[in-house]
């Protein structure tokens, strides 16, 4: 069992390459989100994760069908979602698409709930964005009953009540699929994952990580206090965002065009400020290392590491380029870094085998 994973995660953007013009279509980015888990896997990444967005310009709106059709041409890759959206998606199909996923996969599946970050789609599926927090807290509630009775009855506030009510298939060897908690901005999420006792997943990519500092303390500190665990033994997860090249002039001269146009920061403020005030890392091999390597004197040990690679526009022969560096450069330099000194009592990254063998 390895004490960190490392791995993808992807929020399918289909977004005009700027030194090209040209837009990729829906089903060129569907396949090339394919061929990046794929790659994942044979650069020896162990986790690969998508976002689940309903609004143009995004593509994965389905991310079991994805992670279904990855999981038969992979195997051992973890599949896992940037963000299941709690707060839009019924609890039941949550509970029932993901158990499907585990079986199919045997095993090699998670998932990272949070409550997305657009607007309209709260509506879209009947939903108000300013019961955002008590969405998130009442439909966990119910996920996290239904994947470990195997007869419901329950009642809450936004949804019709069940009775007798059985989620089929049930998890893999009773297992339910391990949970990350994922927040940007919100205590109460953080506060959710600690009473639980699951992972909190960090972003970790748009704002300083002061910001982020916070947010994991809280978890940590509330993870103790329900019992679940000293502070080192919580389980976190952090985001990271690197683009690279042999040296640091030729990564800024080949990211920057994508940055300056990228749909979530592009026309604000300038990459060398960004990188500056962020953890977006743009330079050599040995840059990223050293970068990701000051995470853990920020946050303390963590289990998982994913990293942003195939947005704003770059084409996939390039991410396919980057991937290949990360798997073969980057990321067993880190395995080797982040293993030395990591004190005895860190709690292991999680997967099924773990769990499975923690039930017995």
């Amino acid at each position: 069992m390895r004490e960190m994973q490392f791995g993808l995660f992807s929020v399918g953007d289909v977004t005009m390459d700027p030194t090209t013009g040209r837009t990729p279509t829906e089903h060129e980015r569907i396949k090339a989100m394919v061929a990046i888990a794929l790659k994942a896997e044979e650069a020896g990444l162990d986790v690969f994760a998508t976002g689940e967005h309903h609004n143009p310009p995004f593509v994965p709106s389905s991310p079991t069908t994805m992670l279904g059709y990855i999981a038969a041409k992979t195997e051992n890759l973890i599949l896992s979602t940037a963000t299941t959206l709690i707060t839009t998606s019924d609890p039941v199909k949550i509970a029932e698409d993901f158990a499907m996923l585990q079986h199919l996969a045997d095993g090699r599946v998670d998932l990272v709930l949070g409550r997305g970050n657009t607007g309209p789609v709260y509506p879209w599926f009947g939903q108000d964005i300013r019961q955002g927090i008590p969405l998130a807290i009442e439909n966990y509630a119910l996920l996290h009953q239904l994947w470990r009775e195997d007869v419901v009855n329950w009642k809450g506030k936004f949804r019709t009540p069940l009775q007798s009510f059985t989620a089929t298939p049930r998890p893999l060897d009773g297992i339910p699929p391990f949970v990350w908690h994922g927040s940007i901005r919100s205590p109460e999420i953080a506060e959710q994952a600690a009473f639980y006792g699951d992972g909190f997943f960090a972003n970790n990519i748009f704002w300083p990580k002061e910001h982020f500092q916070k947010l994991i303390r809280h978890y940590r500190e509330r993870f103790e206090h329900y019992g679940h665990g000293t502070q080192e033994q919580a389980i976190v997860g952090l985001g990271g965002q690197v683009f690279m090249d042999k040296n640091s002039q030729d990564a800024v001269r080949r990211f920057r065009p994508y940055f300056d146009n990228a749909p979530v920061y592009g026309h604000g403020p300038s990459l060398e400020d960004f990188a500056e005030q962020t953890p977006l890392t743009v330079g050599s091999p040995q840059e990223v290392i050293d970068r990701t390597l000051t995470f853990r004197d920020s946050f303390g040990d963590y289990q998982r590491q994913l990293f942003l690679m195939d947005h704003a526009g770059l084409p996939l022969d390039v991410v396919l380029e980057q991937i290949e560096i990360l798997g073969t450069e980057v990321v067993p330099v880190l395995r080797k870094e982040f293993a030395n000194g990591r004190p005895a009592g860190v709690a292991e990254a999680p997967a099924h085998a773990l769990l499975k063998e923690a039930k017995k």
